[in-house]
């Protein structure tokens, strides 16, 4: 019996979802997701497994065009999952314009490599906006096949897989068969801490803001976990902490559910604010944090 293996790469524009797509087609949630635009950092990968074949999806920063260093290494993210995929998943959606990165929309048409368009979000259009988003697209990149989905209702997500696992390459598998993502648990700790700060404060402070694991200790009855959250300004880590500490507990809270139900044991959860001036353009602040 043949073995199928291959990486399929997730790029698009932020908030259409690249996420929720990942996280559906996996069946975990891996990606962190909220509304606000540059909430995926790094490279994700998901490893979907079966006696016949391994996928490896990739969630990717969305495409921007850089203000600052951390930006820059968020986008070396996107540009290294468009020159190792065997397969692209290209996700926009109902909303944003087809002209919206034409940089990108020409490598999409010059690659040699699949590229599945997938247009998400169609739950919040008309079977007359999805054809004419459709007709767009495929003018725009002849090439590419076309899949409209909601990733958040699950729709047609069947269809986009069938097709993925036809074009995935004969190969062994690339990572051992138990695993089911290339990161670790302190990075899936640092993301949900991270994940409860985006959704808590508005503004500057979600961006401003970087999370490391100082400790992560395991034993039989739960993890105990130190985390230092990074700021760049004194204002900032007021904000943060809040009156009398309240802010900071409530997103320790918070995250503290959410590990628990993703490690599957209790979390003893201590969490610290730390300014780190400037570190966004910080070549060896970014090396440490993992950019």
């Amino acid at each position: 019996m043949t073995h199928k293996a291959g990486f399929v790469n997730i790029i698009g524009n932020p908030n259409v979802g690249k996420s929720t797509l990942m996280n559906a087609l996996v069946g975990e949630k891996l990606s962190i997701i909220t509304s606000k635009a540059q909430t995926t950092r790094h490279r994700i990968m998901g490893i979907v497994n079966e006696p016949d074949y391994q996928i490896i999806y990739s969630d990717t920063p969305g495409i921007l065009k850089p203000n600052y260093r951390l930006q820059e290494n968020m986008m070396q993210f996107v540009d290294t999952a468009l020159g190792d995929a065997d397969i692209i998943l290209y996700v926009t959606d109902v909303v944003e314009t087809v002209t919206k990165n034409p940089e990108y929309i020409q490598k999409l048409s010059r690659i040699a490599i699949p590229v599945l368009i997938v247009l998400n979000k169609i739950d919040k259009s008309s079977q007359e906006e999805v054809k004419a988003l459709m007709e767009q697209w495929h003018s725009l990149v002849p090439k590419a096949e076309l899949f409209p989905v909601s990733a958040l209702e699950r729709f047609n997500l069947e269809a986009l897989f069938t097709r993925i696992l036809e074009l995935l390459p004969e190969s062994p598998p690339w990572f051992e068969k138990d695993r089911f993502t290339d990161k670790s648990l302190r990075f899936f700790a640092s993301e949900i801490i991270r994940e409860k700060i985006f959704l808590n404060y508005s503004q500057e402070i979600p961006y401003s803001v970087e999370v490391t694991i100082e400790e992560f200790i395991e034993n039989d009855q739960r993890y105990s976990i130190r985390a230092v959250i990074n700021v760049m300004r004194d204002s900032q880590k007021g904000i943060l902490i809040g009156k009398q500490g309240s802010a900071l507990k409530r997103v320790g809270t918070q995250a503290r559910l959410d590990m628990e139900d993703f490690f599957e044991k209790k979390v003893f959860l201590e969490l610290f604010v730390k300014v780190v001036p400037d570190w966004r353009e910080n070549k060896t602040r970014l090396r440490q944090f993992g950019y």
